[in-house]
């Protein structure tokens, strides 16, 4: 499976401790709200991943999760042991710090000088090839003239720090200069990513299910790397994380969300806002790959999030993980059970899955494409009118309310990316929706549309319309 993250790009890297304002500058600097911003401590625990471009220069920049331990950036004091989520936060956001060219180490001016920037400084001093390439740049900065609040952060022996206010965006621009002006020297960044072309050709495909479904261990069984937490404490992924990739030629971007849950819905805390993003996410996807465990009965929540899908026009595809959890591994009879307990998607691809053991996660992205492709199959008028012919031969049209049969003057499709038909009927007549879900099943035989809902538009005169959505 070929398969290749976008990392041509130079990596900017912001790290610090907890609460400096890490995530309120990574979404100045993208001019995007990925990041989820609290007041609470450790709300980013993922690290999110974002394209900046400045003065004709490139780069991706990370969001790490606030640093709890200095112990963390000499790897030979942590040991094994160390497996709960604060731990492997830790690692990830090390693992960044390792490979940035640049580390914007952001601390707080309100807030003063505190013994853990003193400890962290000390750590990345300590280590060269942090030193060399850390940037220190002071947050939350309402006067911009020479001052303690700033002064007093060069006991840190990261160089004069950078006056930045992330909320405003205040003295920003200097420190993009700052960072452009680095990578040119360094022969980075010169080239200009084309995010507008990008984002035309570019599948979103977005990651979604209830707490412990397993998609962030799918996430990374599809990468074969940790790039997102992985924990069976719910809501480990508080916010949608972002990973691009090329596979097969084609640019596809992986969202993994927050899982939703019922509950979810009602608390109070960070989970609801995640829950949100994770909706959101929803809304600006071409697929929807909803992770079930199959080890479980299916639940009302499961069938929320396929309401909550199709009424998006998304297309969709069941992943049924943890398959290595069932003892009796009849695909068909298990695939008979999950389709009637959802009879209104048996149009979405089911693939059996196991992301902890790897198996058969190397045909999520072969359906990823098929289905994108049927989002994209447009039916010529001349085809649409014999298909509409051949139709009526084998069914006539059935009447909905009145006493006469219908009749189909038209059927053409509207528009692609999610496919759209339109049925024009006579002014007086009325066509049963049993019929139009039996065109819809014609056309998904005849043409494809694997995993795609189809939208039929009902058509009196031109004046009125009744919409099915499938």
């Amino acid at each position: 499976m070929k398969k290749t993250e976008i990392n041509k790009l130079p990596l900017v890297v912001i790290c610090g401790r907890t609460n400096v304002g890490k995530s309120t500058l990574f979404n100045c600097l993208t001019e995007k709200k990925q990041a989820l911003v609290s007041d609470i401590s450790g709300t980013t625990r993922d690290s999110n991943l974002g394209i900046v471009e400045w003065a004709k220069s490139t780069f991706q920049l990370v969001d790490t999760a606030g640093l709890l331990d200095a112990a963390y950036l000499t790897p030979k004091k942590i040991t094994s042991k160390d497996d709960d989520i604060d731990s492997k936060t830790q690692k990830q956001a090390k693992k960044y710090l390792d490979e940035a060219e640049i580390l914007i180490f952001l601390v707080d001016a309100k807030a003063g000088l505190m013994p853990e920037d003193i400890t962290l400084a000390k750590a990345i001093n300590k280590e060269k090839k942090y030193r060399k390439k850390t940037i220190l740049v002071a947050n939350k900065v309402d006067s911009f003239n020479i001052s303690p609040e700033t002064a007093q952060f060069n006991k840190l022996n990261l160089g004069e720090p950078i006056p930045v206010s992330a909320a405003s965006g205040s003295q920003t621009g200097d420190l993009l200069d700052k960072i452009v002006d680095i990578l040119k020297k360094n022969k980075k960044g010169e080239e200009t990513y084309k995010i507008s072309e990008e984002s035309e050709n570019l599948i979103n495909v977005c990651l979604i299910g209830k707490p412990n479904v397993g998609k962030s261990s799918l996430l990374n069984s599809i990468l074969g790397y940790e790039r997102v937490i992985v924990s069976p404490i719910a809501h480990t992924t508080r916010e949608p994380q972002n990973t691009d990739i090329i596979y097969q030629n084609k640019k596809i971007r992986l969202i993994d969300t927050a899982g939703i849950s019922k509950k979810g819905q009602k608390t109070k805390g960070l989970e609801k806002p995640g829950i949100l993003k994770s909706l959101k996410s929803l809304d600006k996807a071409d697929i929807a790959l909803l992770v079930i465990d199959i080890s479980k009965p299916i639940t009302h929540q499961d069938l929320k999030l396929v309401e909550e899908i199709v009424e998006r026009q998304i297309s969709l595809i069941i992943i049924a993980n943890k398959w290595d959890a069932i003892e009796d591994r009849d695909t068909k009879k298990w695939s008979e059970y999950l389709y009637d307990k959802m009879p209104f998607v048996t149009w979405a691809p089911l693939q059996f899955i196991s992301a902890k053991t790897g198996e058969k996660v190397q045909k999520v992205l072969d359906i990823v494409l098929a289905v994108y492709t049927g989002r994209l199959v447009q039916i010529s008028d001349s085809q649409a009118e014999k298909f509409m012919k051949r139709v009526i031969k084998i069914h006539k049209p059935a009447k909905g309310k009145g006493l006469k049969a219908p009749r189909i003057y038209e059927f053409k499709q509207t528009k692609t990316n999610p496919p759209a038909f339109i049925i024009r009927i006579g002014p007086d007549d009325n066509l049963h929706f049993s019929y139009v879900r039996f065109m819809e099943n014609r056309l998904r035989e005849r043409f494809g549309f694997l995993g795609t809902p189809i939208k039929m538009i009902v058509t009196k005169n031109k004046k009125s319309h009744t919409t099915y959505s499938n």
